[in-house]
């Protein structure tokens, strides 16, 4: 019995309490936590995960005076003994059975580190088996670092009072000056601070704070420390303390950190971060890209602020909870590392974060979902749909979506009703190929909030988050393959052991390549000549794709767009839905927004290869009045993408002159390099009242200047 006792002692004693030892290396890698560390995906730092105020130094930065000062009074021997000072060991021994009594005690500093290090969680209790570890602890570290490195450790760990740890956040918040600086006065103030660091703080009481120095400055008397001049200089010294306390600066308010917090969370409910182990003492690996992070930031504020200006303007109160909020979402568009992530105009600790859980209405953000289901049920862009009032019967209702300002452009390709963002033609198109069929791409694409299967869904009558929006629209400028939006990479302790790596992230494919170029051809033509022109405008080139959104009365303005390189999402709202102004729309108010974003907080667009054609898809011109291949004879064309084998056969002359849409007439005269050959045209008409015998010959010339003059405008369109 005996031997299975000391046995079981002593493997208690070596495992560390049957909790496992910490090995040289990861001794060698601990520092006091500052904070723990948020870093984005270049290992530059974002912030502090909380408020530690404490700032390490190395033992170089300390004064001589300040060190011996310490040793001085915490632990005279700690040059000659190995962790445990086994003299003052017996003599805290004999005072205490004097006093009936824990009345001393004999915690070296090298104990002192270890229990900051290992034992926080246990500092109040008073126990033979803490105190056991804390020798087992001493006995590692001794092992492990020089005296040197274990002082450094002591002084950057202890906690001095008031919230504070560590010698150079202590000067600067009771001196107002760095360590460096300290005079002998100020170290026997400090070095008197570690016994009861809450009585002897000289922001609770001058009094005791002096009287203590008194005590510290005897002591480095008596064990040589300063010659008597400097300690009488320094017994008469009075105590100037900085106006303001100290506070670090590494702790930055940031959206990504309250992200990253959701994560952390997450993993302590699962068991892989320890729930006992804080933020604190945590190194966190994040996606996020500092640069983006703060444009994302600030392009949120600002147009937050100016949208409140205007409504303000229009006679509309702007007060607390009625203020305009936006929110920010943006992506890797390859893997779903997130970028940049807002929650709000201003940054809320531990708040409302609307980015991941403010479910609103996408509005027409949501129709190129319908468009890709169409895409897949063998429409083409060129694809022909009536953009004319529609009346559409729900129970004992009649629904009539109208378009925006009741301006109906009649029979329409595919790619200008999308463009033009219309309603009308949206929903007929959406009853061919059925709301079911539309709500399960959306949510085989990243939309995970639950889709009504009713007719209003073409028009985003819906409530969605700005990540799974942005992250559904990743299929798109990716070539098919939908994506999980992550932010956390890999998690640390204090001693650099691995807690969590995040898997590598495996994308499904929701979406045939063709398609999704498909799709991305037509958001191209919704930012260059749609609703979202407003980005062209703010002066974005180079390819990019992308929807504006707005809800009933103007209660939602979106605008997701992307780019090869990035996909980003912008929301401005109130958190209790009401108009933001009577002109509020997604192109006017969200777009303007997305390119400040892009144009601050990422490169342009110039430098990424644009989207190509993957196999499968072939490029014809054709007529934009009636889908068909373009022809010399009638209105304007363009080139267009179909999947091959699915392009147009039929010519707009087979359609006829009476088809062609003379609303929009070519302004030919407008055009460079048109005007001579129409007033050569024109010339060889007025021969023929003068030439009649040469009236075939001159017919033929008309023909030909014709001819030429729609090969210009073709060319004209291409470009």
């Amino acid at each position: 019995m005996i031997a299975l006792s000391v046995a079981g002692t002593g493997s208690w004693w070596y495992t560390c309490g049957f909790g496992g030892c910490p090995t040289v290396a990861q001794l060698r890698a601990w520092r006091p936590s500052e904070g723990g560390v948020l870093l984005a995906r270049d290992s530059g730092v974002v912030s502090a995960l909380s408020l530690v105020r404490r700032v390490n130094v190395p033992l170089t930065r300390v004064p001589a005076h300040v060190q011996r000062a310490f040793v001085a009074v915490e632990d005279r021997r700690f040059r000659d003994h190995h962790g445990v000072d086994w003299y003052g060991v017996a003599r805290a021994l004999v005072h205490n059975v004097r006093a009936g009594g824990v009345r001393e005690g004999a915690s070296t500093i090298t104990m002192q580190l270890a229990r900051n290090v290992f034992l926080g969680s246990r500092a109040a209790e008073r126990s033979w088996g803490r105190k056991l570890l804390e020798w087992r602890y001493a006995q590692l570290l001794e092992g492990a670092l020089t005296k040197e490195q274990i002082l450094e450790g002591y002084l950057n760990a202890i906690y001095l009072g008031n919230g504070v740890y560590g010698i150079e956040a202590a000067s600067r918040d009771l001196f107002g000056k760095g360590v460096a600086s300290l005079t002998l006065a100020d170290a026997a103030l400090l070095a008197g601070l570690p016994k009861a660091p809450s009585s002897y703080s000289p922001r609770k009481s001058r009094e005791r704070a002096l009287a203590r120095r008194a005590i510290v400055l005897d002591v480095l008397g008596r064990e040589g420390v300063a010659d008597p001049l400097a300690l009488h200089t320094s017994r008469t010294a009075p105590l100037m303390l900085a106006p303001r306390e100290f506070v670090p600066a590494r702790l930055v308010d940031s959206w990504a950190l309250e992200a990253v917090r959701v994560t952390l969370d997450s993993l302590r409910q699962a068991g892989v971060i320890p729930p006992a182990l804080a933020d604190a003492h945590l190194r966190v690996w994040s996606t996020i890209d500092r640069r983006a992070q703060i444009a994302a930031e600030r392009a949120v504020a600002a147009q937050a602020v100016q949208i409140d200006e205007e409504r303000e303007w229009s006679s509309q109160p702007v007060r607390g909870d009625n203020r305009t909020q936006g929110a920010l979402v943006a992506l890797d568009p390859a893997t779903g590392a997130m970028r940049a992530v807002v929650g709000g105009r201003r940054v809320e600790r531990k708040g409302f974060n609307r980015a991941l859980r403010s479910r609103r209405q996408p509005g027409s953000t949501f129709k190129p979902f319908v468009y890709a289901a169409a895409l897949q049920q063998g429409f083409t862009p060129a694809s022909m749909v009536e953009d004319e009032p529609v009346e559409i019967g729900t129970g004992r209702r009649i629904w009539r979506p109208a378009n925006y300002g009741d301006d109906y452009a009649g029979r329409i390709t595919l790619r200008d009703a999308l463009a033009r963002s219309a309603n009308a033609a949206t929903v007929r198109l959406s009853r061919e190929v059925g709301v079911p069929r539309i709500a399960a791409l959306a949510a085989a694409q990243g939309i995970v909030s639950a889709l009504p299967r009713v007719p209003a869904l073409a028009l985003g009558a819906a409530a969605v988050t700005p990540l799974e929006l942005t992250a559904a629209y990743a299929p798109f400028a990716n070539g098919g393959v939908r994506v999980h939006p992550h932010i956390v990479l890999r998690v640390e302790d204090q001693f650099g052991e691995l807690l969590w790596a995040a898997p590598t992230p495996a994308g499904t494919r929701v979406l045939e390549a063709v398609d999704a170029f498909l799709v991305t051809s037509l958001l191209q033509g919704a930012v260059d000549e749609g609703t979202g022109r407003a980005v062209r405008a703010s002066g974005i080139r180079g390819p990019v794709a992308g929807k504006t959104g707005t809800t009933n009365a103007g209660a939602d303005v979106w605008f997701v767009g992307y780019t090869p390189t990035l996909v980003a999402g912008v929301w401005f709202g109130t958190d209790t839905p009401q108009p933001l102004g009577w002109n509020a729309s997604g192109g006017r108010l969200a777009a303007p927004a997305w390119a400040r974003f892009l144009r601050n907080g990422w490169h342009s667009p110039e430098q990424d290869a644009p989207w190509q054609p993957p196999p499968g898809i072939e490029a014809q011109r054709i007529d934009i009045a009636t889908g068909t291949l373009a022809s010399d004879w009638c209105g304007p064309s363009r080139r267009e993408y179909f999947r091959t084998g699915t392009a147009p056969t039929a010519s707009c002359e087979d359609e006829g002159f009476s088809t062609r849409r003379d609303t929009e007439p070519p302004d030919w005269h407008d055009r460079d390099g048109d005007a001579e050959h129409l007033n050569a045209a024109l010339q060889a008409l007025l021969e023929v009242t003068t030439q009649r015998g040469k009236a075939r010959e001159i017919a033929d010339r008309v023909l030909q200047e014709m001819k030429r003059a729609a090969r210009n405008v073709r060319g004209r369109d291409e470009r």
